[in-house]
């Protein structure tokens, strides 16, 4: 068969497959993120059958879909939100990255990836996945629930986090010197502090400039500005996924609600074939050697995630039950844990072992995620019925106690 012929039937299948992953995803109500992964580890490298023709443009693909979904999410906040987000979230925030990041770490670490394979994994333990936890929220009609301001508050905080752990990663990766580094962070901050001041003085003109009144001019623009900002991001070694994300931030208003309209089905399309790249790219069987380190990540950063969703929930004078929803929303992770293994292994500066274990770790935590959301409230409802009997039996025996002579 010709190579263009081939090419095309291997992409057309692999779509039609991600069509048919996500209907099965949607019928038992969980994220298809696990299944394009298991999708692309199924015909890549070392898989059922290898798909060679697709990896090249699985991987322009991938490129394109990270864009997008850091776009996307940076129209989905204005420059007030952010600031008031993160003025109230700090301390919660801090605690997250301390209890979240620091298991990642340490096992990277122990398995012997050096400094920058911690910082990777520190990373891909540390950040919840967005779309997860707003798609479960929405399924579980919680979106009013008082706690859920608090889980939306540490969302932004890690969100601006990753504006400033994206470049510091992307300089390790880059293998630069201590002085480049230096100046390739600054270069970050200095863009992100431009950026919001741009956006809460000036934000309707950059949203003049973008916006159309025709769809496909709007969509050239839109899509043309994104790859074209985060392009020269990434020149600056600042990271494209920052510079899209930057961008979607001082687009704001009516302009910013169009554009995430009209973007939505291409991030979904391409942030789908992202993870099927990223499976396609990593061998299955580099995954059963360091499945036991992901198990034990999973179930120590689900505990590290509850606590601190329940300590940032009861701050702000909740009760026991919407402080457990609160942690129980945060666990899972999913397509910026998968954005930042992406990109440390497309650059060759950590060992595929991290790929393996990114992958089955995310594996465990999409599907964990919405399965915590779900179970909590009937836990927290258990637990306290069992509770009430000891507390009586308690206070009974206190009582004869009083009474005796």
């Amino acid at each position: 068969m010709p190579s263009t012929a081939l090419a095309l039937v291997q992409l057309g299948g692999i779509l039609f497959a991600l069509g048919v992953l996500g209907r099965v995803a949607q019928r038992f109500g969980m994220s298809p993120i696990p299944l394009y992964l298991l999708g692309g580890l199924a015909f890549g490298r070392g898989g059922v059958m290898e798909l060679e023709s697709a990896v090249e443009f699985g991987h322009v693909a991938g490129e394109i879909g990270v864009v997008l979904l850091l776009l996307l999410l940076g129209l989905e906040y204005t420059a007030p939100e952010l600031m008031t987000g993160l003025r109230r979230s700090w301390p919660a925030g801090i605690l997250d990255i301390v209890a979240n990041a620091t298991p990642g770490v340490v096992v990277a670490l122990l398995l012997g990836w050096g400094p920058t394979g911690a910082v990777t994994m520190g990373g891909v333990t540390y950040i919840s996945s967005s779309g997860i936890v707003a798609k479960v929220l929405d399924d579980l009609g919680r979106l009013g629930n008082r706690e859920t301001p608090v889980v939306l508050s540490i969302l932004v905080f890690e969100d601006l986090a990753m504006a400033v752990y994206l470049p510091i990663l992307t300089t390790m990766l880059a293998g630069i010197g201590y002085m480049a580094g230096l100046r390739s962070l600054a270069i970050a901050l200095l863009a992100i502090t431009c950026v919001l001041v741009i956006a809460l003085r000036y934000g309707r003109y950059v949203s003049a400039i973008v916006d159309s009144a025709d769809r496909e001019v709007f969509l050239l623009k839109l899509l043309g500005a994104a790859l074209l900002v985060a392009g020269v991001a990434s020149a600056l070694n600042v990271s494209a996924a920052v510079g899209a994300f930057l961008l979607g931030i001082a687009i704001s208003g009516s302009t910013a609600q169009n554009a995430a309209k009209l973007l939505e089905p291409l991030r979904d399309l391409f942030a789908a074939i992202f993870f099927v790249a990223f499976g396609l790219n990593t061998d299955p069987h580099s995954i059963p050697p360091v499945l036991g380190w992901a198990v034990l990540l999973a179930v120590v950063t689900t505990l590290t995630k509850i606590g601190t969703g329940w300590w940032a929930a009861h701050r702000q004078g909740i009760r026991r039950l919407g402080s457990a929803r609160a942690g129980a929303a945060l666990v899972a992770r999913g397509e910026f844990s998968i954005v930042i293994a992406g990109l440390a292994v497309s650059v060759g500066a950590v060992t595929g072992d991290l790929a393996a274990l990114a992958s089955a770790y995310v594996l465990l935590m999409a599907v964990l995620g919405p399965i915590a959301a779900r179970l909590v409230e009937p836990v927290v409802h258990l637990f306290g019925r069992r509770a009430v009997p000891v507390a009586i039996e308690s206070a009974s025996g206190a009582a004869a106690a009083t009474r005796e002579p």
